[in-house]
């Protein structure tokens, strides 16, 4: 099969299982809420995420406020978070340009925030911008390499891959549906394939020995 022909039937059948698949995080409709909850999701989960910030905002609701924190305080409410010292730098450094400069609307003035990166600035431009996004994480990119739509193994390798296939108006929930597979089926240690329905054209999942 040609990866153009499953890339149809993997778009489909996402649809299916996960019509209303979407961003995790909690910014309460708030774009520079959901720039920092992106920084510090960084090699931590979204409900980890989602726990830390209700205090963090309560404390610093502005960007004004989070850019004029202490860092220890900061450091205080995001204990809890992997990485939480480095976080805590990148987000009051992010929170005084956002101040400063407003909320860049391309990727290329994105990744010029502290702490933002590709995956980052993919978030904020299909969430707050509501254009074509590929957000790589680590559940897109295990999933594409296993579904046999990328052979790459870099973010932004993958990323170029997933925009050539994947329809520009699809691509958002695309990945949105992608992390949400790979969070209930598709895991990185002991992936569910005798329960998913993709498994018949899953190149992982047909190789014997494969996960």
């Amino acid at each position: 099969m040609k990866r153009e022909e499953r890339t149809v039937i993997i778009l489909e059948e996402l649809k299916k299982l996960y019509p209303d698949a979407n961003c995790q995080l909690e910014y309460q409709g708030m774009p520079h809420r959901l720039v920092v909850a992106t920084i510090l999701s960084a090699q931590t989960t979204d409900a980890a995420v989602n726990r830390a910030t209700p205090a963090l905002w309560k404390k610093y609701p502005t960007t004004r406020d989070l850019a004029l924190g202490e860092r220890y305080q900061v450091e205080e409410l995001l204990k809890t978070i992997g990485l939480f010292r480095n976080k805590t730098g990148f987000i009051i450094k992010a929170a005084a340009f956002l101040e400063e400069n407003g909320l860049p609307d391309t990727i290329a003035e994105l990744v010029k925030i502290p702490g933002v990166g590709r995956k980052t600035a993919n978030v904020i431009m299909g969430e707050i911008f509501k254009q074509p996004s590929v957000t790589v994480d680590t559940h897109v990119k295990r999933l594409s390499v296993r579904l046999g739509l990328s052979k790459n193994t870099t973010p932004e390798k993958i990323e170029r891959d997933l925009r050539k296939i994947i329809p520009p108006d699809e691509q958002t929930m695309f990945c949105h549906r992608m992390i949400t597979h790979g969070r209930q089926v598709c895991h990185a240690r002991k992936p569910l394939c005798s329960v998913c329905t993709l498994r018949e054209i899953c190149p992982a999942s047909m190789k014997k020995g494969s996960p």
